[in-house]
């Protein structure tokens, strides 16, 4: 296990052994022989593989009618619009001062907006063109500068598949924008901070440089872009895209940058598809550095980057369950991170929708010879 002399007899896919995660000072619990275990627990439905590429009840559709009586325009490229159903509002009273320490309340203000990547229901980023990608990519960034400007975070994330909780089979993204800093990212702030103050040298930067070298946990990678199964991953197949140089937030990349992300992400998420040959779900999401009043202030600490939580493990019918233990406890997972990376490593880069319909049409060529 590299970080570590591994012992003679110590074997990481055979022996139980815990893994620091820098990035939320925290300890996993890696078990990889558990995947012997015979599963006999909940077997999840398989997902709906027929969607309609136009519904007019779906909300999200070009045309459609949404909850508030607004009619979506007839768009071809993303579409943007505020959240009918927002979990933060701009306009909130002050909840007043707290009585005793144990009780506290903080005002909550922000926005939740929804942006369609794509006016067919059909379809999802794997499947779209990269210069399609490219233009959602390019519409995150402006989110960020719009938003940023008053918020100290913007979360842009997209939960893809009815199992992470997606209510809507059209595809498209979540951006919510807070008046304070969300759990996570202040954890990952302080994380950051401390290793630069102790190391003067970005933690993500370095990761970067080190998984390059180590190359067992490398999934995918460009000429500016990586992305690995982190040496902390929790999730069966968790994966963490960074960038090869050092920069604070999306709004940062070049146009040439944001075209070599479109292509690794697509990549990735062709990977993530043909694992078990489904449309994989998960849950993705962006951080960089915080903004509103901290645009002004030194973040040289941080370092952009998106992580994937995937909940499958076994087959496209059973999931990883963080319960009991992993709520109790610990963090748990069931295969070694190199084991997960060298498995979607190893898988092809044409997805295998588009591999059956070039089958179909030669095929059907031969019939009508």
């Amino acid at each position: 296990m590299d970080g570590n002399k591994q012992t003679p007899d110590f074997d990481q896919t055979e022996h139980q052994h815990i893994r620091y995660n820098p990035l939320r000072d925290m300890w996993v619990l890696v078990s990889a022989h558990r995947m012997k275990r015979p599963w006999k627990g909940q077997v999840e439905k398989p997902s709906e593989e027929y969607v309609p590429r136009h519904d007019p009840s779906n909300p999200l559709c070009p045309g459609a009618t949404r909850a508030n009586g607004m009619v979506n325009p007839e768009y071809d490229s993303t579409f943007l619009f505020d959240n009918d159903f927002p979990a933060l509002q701009p306009d909130a009273p002050e909840p007043g001062v707290s009585d005793h320490s144990l009780f506290q309340t903080k005002a909550a203000k922000g926005v939740c907006k929804v942006m369609c990547f794509h006016p067919w229901s059909d379809i999802t980023l794997p499947l779209m063109q990269v210069s399609e990608i490219k233009n959602v990519i390019d519409k995150w960034a402006e989110l960020l500068v719009d938003l940023g400007a008053t918020y100290p975070w913007v979360q842009i994330f997209e939960n893809k598949g009815a199992m992470m909780g997606c209510s809507n089979p059209h595809p498209h993204s979540q951006v919510w924008a807070s008046n304070f800093l969300p759990n996570e990212p202040r954890l990952a702030d302080r994380c950051q901070r401390e290793y630069y103050r102790d190391k003067g040298v970005p933690m993500l930067l370095e990761y970067a440089k080190q998984e390059i070298q180590r190359k067992e946990r490398v999934v995918v990678e460009n000429e500016d872009w990586l992305v690995v199964v982190p040496y902390w991953a929790t999730w069966p197949f968790q994966t963490l895209l960074l960038p090869r140089r050092h920069m604070l937030r999306l709004n940062d990349l070049s146009n040439e940058e944001r075209q070599s992300l479109a292509s690794i992400m697509k990549r990735l998420l062709t990977k993530y598809d043909n694992l078990f040959e489904i449309s994989f779900p998960y849950s993705m999401g962006w951080h960089g550095a915080p903004t509103g009043h901290q645009l002004a202030e030194d973040m040289s600490h941080w370092q952009l980057h998106a992580h994937y939580y995937p909940p499958l493990l076994r087959s496209s019918t059973i999931r990883k369950f963080m319960v009991g233990y992993e709520m109790l406890a610990q963090e748990q997972r069931d295969l070694t991170p190199e084991q997960a990376a060298e498995r979607l490593r190893n898988l092809p880069e044409e997805h295998y929708k588009t591999k059956a319909d070039k089958s179909n049409l030669r095929e059907n060529a031969k019939e009508s010879k």
